[in-house]
């Protein structure tokens, strides 16, 4: 494998996982920004950084920058979720991933039509129609479902989630609890390994229980050695959690407010993205 095609693999693995029980400062929901450095090796490759908005009627928006680069070759991404919370549990409703830079171009829909049952995905020109569940995720906001399950207490974790047209399982473990000194600070974390059936790739992270199961670090190996490791920079909580988290409630989101974001939906997925909605 090339090196190009390493770094644009290793940028999925960012935007995947970096797309976890102690009394914590803060929800996994609670209004937020986190700020990370890539580096390949010893190599700093550039930034990424994740923004959780307050929700409106229930209807939340999550989001993800990257933008990594080495000598001559680039990779950028955007990656946005809008999902709602239901009974301690969040229910994706439209993801988007717009990649640019070395190489081709491309971006990734999905909408979780719960209604009819069924995912409708596009990814680059291929469409899919996915049988929709009440435990389907999209790649980004499962980050947040699985905070919020370490919050909890779990040990053991699964997930499904569309990805590149497909629905793809992933199983992690918690490893142990571990003082973390890094740059930004010193934390009392918990080890999480991504479990696979060869130890040829290994994925290790690292979450902050004090604050909502924030990342604040990963590492991923291949045949031993480090191949990329993100570090958080900075972060930032609003002082006022979530609506409806600090009591532990939710309501079904805004009939009408899902209704016009599935109609949005089904445009862009049969029309394409026009050029006033690129970032």
């Amino acid at each position: 494998m090339s090196f190009t095609s390493k770094l644009f693999g290793l940028s999925g693995v960012v935007c995947l996982i970096v797309s976890f029980a102690s009394a914590a400062a803060y929800s996994p929901l609670t209004p937020q920004t986190a700020e990370y450095r890539v580096s390949y090796g010893s190599i700093g490759l550039g930034k990424a950084r994740y923004i959780l908005k307050a929700p409106n009627d229930n209807l939340y928006h999550y989001r993800f920058d990257s933008d990594i680069s080495l000598l001559m070759l680039s990779d950028r991404r955007t990656v946005t979720s809008d999902f709602s919370l239901e009974n301690g549990q969040l229910m994706p409703l439209r993801y988007l991933h717009r990649r640019s830079g070395t190489g081709s171009d491309y971006q990734e829909q999905a909408a979780f039509a719960k209604d009819q049952q069924v995912v409708h995905s596009r990814y680059k020109d291929e469409r899919a129609k996915l049988p929709y569940t009440d435990t389907l995720f999209d790649p980004l906001m499962v980050q947040l479902q699985f905070r919020m399950e370490m919050a909890e207490g779990k040990k053991q974790l699964n997930f499904s989630m569309v990805k590149e047209g497909e629905i793809d399982e992933y199983d992690f473990n918690v490893v142990s609890k571990e003082r973390l000194n890094i740059e930004s600070g010193s934390y009392e974390t918990v080890k999480i390994e991504v479990v696979r059936s060869s130890k040829k790739r290994q994925t290790f992270f690292w979450m902050a229980p004090e604050l909502g199961y924030l990342p604040i670090r990963l590492t991923h190996f291949e045949r031993g050695s480090k191949q990329l490791d993100i570090k958080l920079l900075n972060y930032k909580f609003n002082d006022a959690p979530a609506k409806g988290i600090a009591q532990g409630t939710s309501q079904p989101v805004d009939a009408e407010a899902a209704k016009a974001l599935a109609e949005e939906v089904e445009k862009d997925l049969a029309e394409g993205l026009s050029e006033e909605n690129q970032p």
